[in-house]
């Protein structure tokens, strides 16, 4: 292997390059300044990539029914498992559910094997939970599944418009490519969300809309267009069709739906209509929604309406969350789509089936995710084969899914975690490539495909999963269509299929690509840079759909017992289930447990307290997370983010609150909104736990992230009797000698393992939550203790000396705590963002804190007037 390699981000759908090198001390990652979507920008999360890549949480060897196995082994239960259900149940009683962490060779090979030769279509993706109703809009206005644009439009634009996108957490890079431009071009920028992120800190203006009324505003905005004359006609008249049909349905809407101030409204309305090259960015605010189809439509009806599309600085752009999620798009990943942006009309479905020589060609749609889960709670899905995600997590309706699970005779998952919650379901699980041992390409969200290159060797016994689907292919009869050789072999075969009888009638054809060296390809844009501009689209009659809508609200509505309104989402410096961050403890610092987000004002309605532990309670389940007491919250509203679950936490697994409400046109589910309530959880102790590894404790609520050296589990109880079998079980679990004091008439509790001179766990117990030196208790876990005074500091949690905790991370990229900064800024030497800078590198690396400085700059103004 190289000790410097250039390969591509796994997380969000931005696709930053980055340079692996080898140091002393590792791998370091950094930007690489030559790949066009990021020029070596990188978010905390990517810049943090090389603390990610250790052994202790890989999955190194095959496991059938709980028993370690061999390859070969494996490959004959799996494939012998599925066929023995497909022959008794037929194809459709087989799933496949994937994930835009696979590269697009492994799409490939899944799609080809389900939808060719086992004849099913059930193959969907984790890709459904977060830009189906982007693929269903695109495909009913433009004809294919085509993204017009690219991010050259974010910095040519004179405004951008963010709707339910929280660029600066979710998409870091391109937030600062768009902050860059509105320093360099006075680009404006209107951010159109119910919650006030961190977005807002650039924004001319923020439209706090009602959840869920975004087709009422962009109704009234193409209602507006129209009446001060900015629509342009000679395009709509040559290009498009059903304009008259969707103007009278956006006169129909009112824009009293979304909730907003008429004054604000007519600033938004008029910034646009007089502003030529205006970028619509959208995201999961827009999709994840019972009417997301209809959203994505409506902001398309008036780029259309409009006629800017097509050309720089302007047009609608979607952006993905996931690193290959339009790869997956591309290779027909979706339940409703063939491989090469085909779908399942006559046409397309012979030629998949001719190209393929496919014995069984799928001819008809298979089952979209929500649903796919659904069959198998009702027994109609008897086999399942999961890859790279974690649906007992992250889909909605969680309990239904663990049930579905259980249920299912054939489980096989394939990953590169030992554990998850998933996992935990399967009777086969097969070791994956992690990051940095793949190898293939992924697209990003403006259609540029890049290469993933391996840098490490397999963990373990870790295969590619294009190799696991090959090799199962190949004991269910079908070698010769499976014998690849290496990904560059399905690559090509996947081009080819691309310009198969294609001749431009269909957008996507990489048949004309000059890739000669598939290992060293440059970042390469597939079609044009942009699409549109010639006015030519991809339906029947090259002309463009605008589609009537008209505003439907969330399927839920706040009740008297559900009085309040979810909205989920992301974390800064967290992916998804935390099998990758998690690993990281500068990742975890910014947050490094649930929150639930709530207005002041509903808070002291409820009784709830800054930092208390609540209940957040939905008709199907409940959660049990942190109070954090913010005005970015409306009232009215909570927000908890969704990556928490069963191997991080307990009751912190927010699909359990979830209901499985999908759009109808897209599949996708409405993980935005729910009714809820939120309650105090009643506290009758709290604890913290400082070791290097500890079981899951028993206890009724936990949350563990990792620090340098050791991992912290914070505790809380409703009832001092728990206390006595949580002691238990860690005496049992940590076999050295206890070091204890107690005060029972104060409950305070703390505990100290120690073996052979070295420090292994220490436990605090209180009332209320231990305020601990834990940055100085983990960097003594494993060392020796050298005196008794060591141990009674460690007993009273404080750090001897000067040592000060540095507190919650706010710079990720430099481990940068909340107490230093304060510091630094109560001794006035630093009076703004760019001293900080000077003093910590705070704010230097991708910039997201920087709306955290400048509040806490904020802060220090209003204590000193």
């Amino acid at each position: 292997m190289a000790d410097r390699i250039r390969t591509t981000c796994p997380y969000c759908g931005v696709g930053c390059g980055v340079i692996a090198e080898k140091s002393a001390d590792g791998w370091v990652v950094r930007g690489d300044p030559e790949h066009p979507a990021n020029y070596g920008r990188l978010c905390s999360k990517g810049t943090a990539l090389g603390d990610t890549l250790g052994l202790e949480t890989r999955l190194l060897y095959p496991v059938v029914d709980g028993r370690r196995t061999d390859w070969d082994s494996a490959i004959t239960e799996a494939a012998g498992r599925i066929r023995a259900v497909t022959d008794l149940h037929g194809p459709d009683s087989f799933a496949f559910y994937l994930s835009g962490q696979l590269l697009t060779e492994d799409y490939y090979a899944a799609n080809k094997l389900a939808k060719g030769y086992l004849g099913t279509a059930n193959v969907d993706t984790n890709s459904r939970l977060c830009m189906a109703s982007t693929v269903a809009g695109h495909r009913r206005a433009f004809g294919a599944d085509t993204v017009p644009g690219c991010y050259d439009d974010l910095e040519q634009a004179d405004l951008v418009v963010l709707v339910g996108s929280n660029l600066a957490w979710c998409h870091p890079v391109l937030f600062q490519r768009l902050k860059k431009a509105r320093e360099q071009r006075a680009t404006q920028v209107v951010v159109i969300d119910p919650r006030r992120t961190d977005s807002c800190d650039i924004a001319d203006l923020h439209l706090a809309l009602a959840p869920g009324s975004d087709v009422a505003l962009f109704n009234g905005l193409l209602a507006h267009c129209e009446a001060a004359g900015v629509l342009d006609f000679a395009f709509i008249d040559a290009h498009t069709n059903g304009f008259t049909e969707t103007l009278a349905a956006a006169r129909a809407d009112s824009v009293s739906a979304t909730g907003l101030d008429r004054t604000l409204l007519t600033r938004f309305f008029d910034l646009f209509a007089t502003t030529q090259k205006v970028v619509t960015v959208f995201s999961q605010g827009v999709n994840q929604s019972s009417a997301g189809t209809d959203k994505v439509n409506a902001i398309i009806n008036v780029h259309l309406a409009t006629g800017r599309i097509g050309h720089a600085g302007m047009g609608p752009f979607s952006v993905t969350g996931q690193p290959n999620a339009m790869g997956g798009r591309e290779v027909g990943g979706l339940a409703n789509q063939l491989a090469a942006h085909m779908g399942f009309d006559p046409t397309s479905i012979d030629r998949v089936r001719r190209f393929w020589d496919a014995p069984k060609m799928a001819k008809k749609e298979g089952l979209k995710a929500v649903d796919l889960f659904r069959a198998m709670d009702a027994g109609k899905i008897k086999a399942v084969w999961i890859m790279a995600t974690n649906p007992a997590v992250s889909l909605p309706e969680t309990d239904l899914v663990r049930r579905a699970l259980a249920k299912c005779p054939v489980v096989i998952v394939s990953d590169c975690v030992i554990d998850s919650d998933t996992l935990r379901f399967a009777h086969i699980k097969l070791p994956a490539h992690g990051w940095g041992e793949k190898s293939g390409t992924v697209t990003n969200s403006e259609r540029t495909i890049s290469r993933q290159l391996p840098f490490l060797p397999p963990a373990g016994e870790a295969k590619p999963d294009w190799w696991a689907l090959a090799r199962v292919a190949q004991a269910l009869g079908h070698g010769d269509a499976f014998g690849w050789r290496g990904p560059e072999a399905i690559f090509r075969e996947y081009a080819a299929l691309t310009g198969f009888e294609n001749g431009g009638s269909r957008d996507l054809d990489l048949s004309i690509s000059q890739i000669n060296d598939y290992d060293r390809f440059s970042p390469f844009q597939w079609g044009a840079k942009r699409f549109f501009g010639d006015g030519r689209f991809f339906t029947a009659d090259s002309r463009a759909v605008l589609v009537p809508v008209n505003h439907r609200p969330p399927k839920e509505s706040p009740t008297v017992t559900y009085p309040l309104r979810l909205n989920t989402g992301r974390y800064r410096d967290h992916w998804h289930t935390l099998t990758r961050t998690a690993l990281a403890p500068r990742l975890s610092g910014h947050r490094d447990q649930a929150l639930a987000d709530i207005h002041p004002a509903d808070a002291e309605k409820l009784g709830i307290i800054d930092g208390a532990l609540v209940t957040v309670k939905s008709r199907l389940g409940r959660m049990v997370v942190r109070a954090r007491l913010t005005a970015e919250q409306a009232p009215g509203h909570v927000f908890v983010p969704m990556h928490w679950n069963d191997c991080h936490a307990a009751q912190g697994l927010v699909g359990r609150l979830l209901p499985g409400h999908t759009d109808p046109q897209s599949g996708q589910p409405e993980s935005k909104h729910a009714a809820v309530s939120v309650t105090p959880y009643a506290t009758a102790w709290a604890g913290l736990l400082i070791a290097a590894d500890a079981p899951a404790p028993q206890a009724p609520w936990w949350s563990r992230h990792r620090l340098d050296g050791a991992q912290a589990t914070e505790l809380a109880g409703s009832d001092n009797t728990q206390l006595d079998g949580l002691i238990e079980q860690l005496n049992s679990h940590f076999d050295g000698q206890v070091l204890e004091v107690r005060d029972r008439a104060k409950g305070i509790i703390r505990h100290a393992w120690v073996k052979d001179g070295k420090l292994q766990a220490a436990l605090f117990i209180a009332p209320d939550r231990p305020d601990m030196a834990r940055g100085w208790i983990a960097g003594l876990i494993g060392k020796a203790l050298s005196d008794g005074s060591d141990r009674a500091a460690i007993l009273a949690g404080k750090a001897p000396g000067r040592h000060v905790d540095q507190g919650p991370i706010i710079c990720a990229c430099f481990s940068v705590g909340l107490h230093t900064i304060t510091h630094l800024i109560a001794s006035g030497q630093a009076a703004d963002v760019a001293q900080i800078g000077a003093a910590l590198k705070a704010g230097t690396g991708c910039g997201s804190c920087i709306p955290e400085l400048k509040a806490l700059l904020g802060q220090r103004e209003v204590a000193v007037a």
